[in-house]
């Protein structure tokens, strides 16, 4: 595959960030990843360590002279998300990502392009292989599934990271530095098929709607951008009051923490009611781009004959199934009364599938506060529990409760304004961080998350800006600098 980032800076970060990206890393299948990083660490001779879920440790030793200096832990996660366009042929358990550039950007051809968490990758296999940085003694640490429930964290053991500081990479906005982030929880509702014969003289119908941006559920919930499982239930919902028809399936989303961009569901509708069916969905169609305007791009919806499936769900569990997604919440919950603009709690309907023994609902809960969080998480369980389902909760990730007097902060903070003349904007992130879970892991470790700008993580519309990733290590390796020599 042809490199498409000859001249761009730092040439390293970039050359490893391809190198990386040549290789499938889906989240739980990042042992190839792994290996690669064990691969790195071997050709330039640094020590390393894998734990028994596959996450890997490297150390370096300080730059000769400040072997005293507090202990740095660079962080970031190995998987990435795997969206890709209908249309698109690309198997993410064997293809490469194909990048390219995009005016300003780096983008991906009809995929998420992984700059989520990859770039934070490349960075600290830069500072790996550097011979010309001044730093302090060093740790990498690269988890694995951070993307499905941070489990590579949340499986560290007392001891595998001795760091003093940690540095995760793995935010996506540049000039900001992130103190804090939400916990979050997952809820998943499952209602047992009850299947009927395919009645006679009904015609069997695809309905499919695309063409929304979704996104990440943590960063891109404030947007106010479709959710495709809840504009299709919200069609076959009023549908059903004037047509008569018969579920046969419904599917939606593919990630719990990725607003769901495409949803399909196949009916049987009486054949003398198909016309007026097709209407009905262009006149949904209509009503969806309008109050989407400025929101999403184009919302498509298409009505498509398609084979006949041969059964349907009963019309109680059809009843049960619409009313469920419709009441189910999705959106912002509440804002912070504490920072100006940060969402506070939310929720997510992130995937509906259609299985032989049972339709399942999942979605997905977040805040920074962990009661607010458990109490969203229990409203969507009632409402599951009122259409009958069966409900599992996981049990979650905490939160990073902000240190504003953090040293590595400070530090940071000094940095930045003397490398851009300005003084960068301190966050918190409404997403999944592993720094809360490491915390947890190490007590006492100071934390601090930043990144280059990362546009629409979790969609095929995911770009990184080519210019901050320069800042993105110019910081880096500035801050690095300032810990080994004050």
């Amino acid at each position: 595959m042809k490199y498409v980032f000859e001249g761009l800076k730092p040439a390293r970060l970039w050359q490893y960030f391809y190198e990386l990206n040549q290789i499938p890393r889906e989240s739980k299948h990042e042992a190839d990843a792994a290996q690669y990083i064990i691969k790195v660490a071997k050709e330039l001779q640094l020590p390393y360590k894998q734990d028994e879920v596959g996450n890997v440790l490297v150390t370096k030793p300080a730059t000769p002279g400040y072997e005293d200096r507090p202990k740095v832990c660079l962080q970031g996660h190995l998987d990435m998300v795997c969206e890709k366009n209908s249309g698109t042929e690309h198997d993410f358990r064997k293809d490469p990502i194909r990048m390219k550039i995009d005016g300003d950007y780096i983008r991906a051809e009809g995929t998420t392009l992984g700059a989520d968490n990859g770039i934070g990758v490349a960075a600290a296999l830069t500072v790996m292989a550097s011979t010309d940085m001044v730093h302090p003694p060093m740790e990498f640490l690269f988890t694995i599934d951070e993307e499905t429930g941070l489990t590579g964290a949340n499986a560290l053991k007392p001891g595998f990271v001795t760091a003093d500081i940690l540095i995760n990479g793995d935010s996506e906005e540049d000039g900001a530095l992130y103190v804090g982030c939400a916990g979050g929880k997952d809820t998943e509702i499952s209602l047992p098929v009850s299947w009927v014969g395919a009645p006679e003289n009904f015609i069997p119908l695809l309905v499919k709607i695309t063409g929304l941006k979704g996104g990440h559920s943590g960063l891109d919930i404030a947007l106010g951008r479709g959710n495709a499982n809840k504009l299709l239930n919200r069609l076959l919902w009023n549908a059903d009051t004037q047509y008569e028809f018969h579920l046969a399936s419904f599917s939606g989303g593919s990630k719990h923490n990725a607003i769901p961009r495409e949803a399909e569901a196949v009916l049987l509708v009486k054949s003398d009611n198909v016309e007026g069916f097709k209407s009905f969905v262009d006149k949904y169609g209509q009503i969806f781009n309008t109050e989407y305007r400025g929101i999403e791009k184009e919302i498509k919806i298409v009505v498509e004959n398609t084979a006949n499936p041969g059964k349907v769900f009963s019309r109680d569990l059809q009843t049960r199934l619409l009313n469920l997604i419709y009441a189910l919440p999705h959106g912002v919950v509440a804002m912070s009364f504490d920072i100006p603009d940060l969402v506070e709690t939310s929720t997510s309907l992130a995937i509906v599938r259609t299985e032989e023994n049972s339709v399942s609902v999942l979605t997905s809960q977040r805040s920074s506060v962990e009661t607010a969080k458990d109490d969203i998480a229990d409203q969507v369980k009632a409402t599951g529990l009122l259409a009958g389902g069966t409900v599992h909760q996981g049990g979650g990730y905490p939160g990073w409760n902000p240190n504003m007097d953090s040293k590595i902060l400070q530090t940071m903070k000094t940095v930045s304004e003397d490398l851009f003349g300005k003084t960068p904007e301190v966050k918190a992130i409404h997403a999944g961080l592993e720094c809360g879970i490491i915390g947890k892991t190490v007590p006492g470790i100071d934390m601090i998350s930043f990144g280059p700008t990362i546009k629409n993580p979790h969609s095929p519309d995911e770009v990184v800006e080519i210019k901050t990733v320069e800042n993105f290590w110019n910081l880096l390796q500035e801050t690095l600098k300032r810990i080994a020599t004050q």
